[in-house]
């Protein structure tokens, strides 16, 4: 996937926003799967995919219907604005326990969350939760 910029976030966080709440991180996985793809496309085409673009979230996001940009006091849109940086760190960081050589990952479970976030070079961002009147 190419790099995840400020506009991809927004417009990441825009498709979210009309959903309901537990189909969220659903979709936000299927769209970093899908630049992830498309990128992968563009890399061995030198053009983009047909459908999700050139690799970045943003292309993926705009191939789904979005809301209209609310302000940010709309504590919605901040909800989906956590979804989709929690997701993106889950993501990374299952990339990085993934892309290791196979003689280290011989013996260790990728599809355990709590291993690949205690192994994430990013995990120092997963003791701040979010307070429980924020998540629904």
């Amino acid at each position: 996937m190419r790099p995840v910029l400020h506009g991809d976030i927004v417009t990441a966080a825009r498709v979210l926003l009309p959903l309901p709440h537990p189909k969220r991180r659903e979709i936000m996985q299927q769209m970093l799967e899908q630049a992830s793809f498309a990128d992968l496309h563009f890399k061995r085409l030198r053009r983009g995919h047909p459908v999700w673009g050139n690799g970045s979230l943003m292309a993926a996001a705009m191939a789904r219907d979005m809301a209209p940009e609310p302000f940010l006091d709309d504590l919605a849109y901040c909800r989906c604005f956590v979804v989709v940086f929690e997701e993106l760190i889950k993501w990374r960081c299952e990339r990085v326990a993934f892309n290791r050589p196979r003689k280290l990952r011989k013996k260790q479970r990728l599809d355990q969350v709590s291993y690949v976030l205690s192994e994430c070079p990013h995990r120092n961002l997963y003791k701040y939760r979010i307070r429980p009147h924020l998540s629904v």
